[in-house]
Parts: structure tokens; sequence; C-alpha cells
């Protein structure tokens, strides 16, 4: 899978994301779900437990850089 082709998935939050904190998201993909370590995309502040993300950087093999969908 190449970086470009996880950008506009969507995740959701299994540890909190935050400026400081290397958090944890489950993100859809390749027929089922996996784990990726998070950080917050530029301008995000903290993303709590639950919440709905987008990918928006990849980072390989396993971290990405996610934003809040949704406007939530």
């Amino acid at each position: 899978m190449d970086d470009s082709s996880m950008v506009g998935l969507l995740g959701r939050v299994t540890g909190t994301v935050g400026p400081g904190l290397v958090g944890e998201v489950m993100v859809q993909i390749r027929g089922g779900a996996e784990h990726f370590l998070a950080h917050p995309a530029p301008g995000q502040e903290r993303i709590e437990v639950g919440t709905v993300v987008t990918v928006v950087e990849h980072l390989p093999p396993r971290t990405v850089y996610v934003a809040t969908a949704y406007g939530s």
C-alpha cells in the first residue's frame, strides 16, 4: 500500500491523540481493521478516545497524522 492510499480513510481513536502524545487509532483498511500510532494534524488539539478521525498523512509503516472528522 502506498502512502497516499491511506489519506482520507476514516478511523476511530483508541488511545488519546494530542500534542506531546503518541496516540492510537483503528483504521478500516485492506478488508479489516488495523491499529496505527497517531499524532494530531497541525492545528488539532487533543482528540479523545472514541472520536472518528480522518487520516491526513501516513508515515510508513504504522504512523498516521489525523484530524477530527464530521466536525466532531
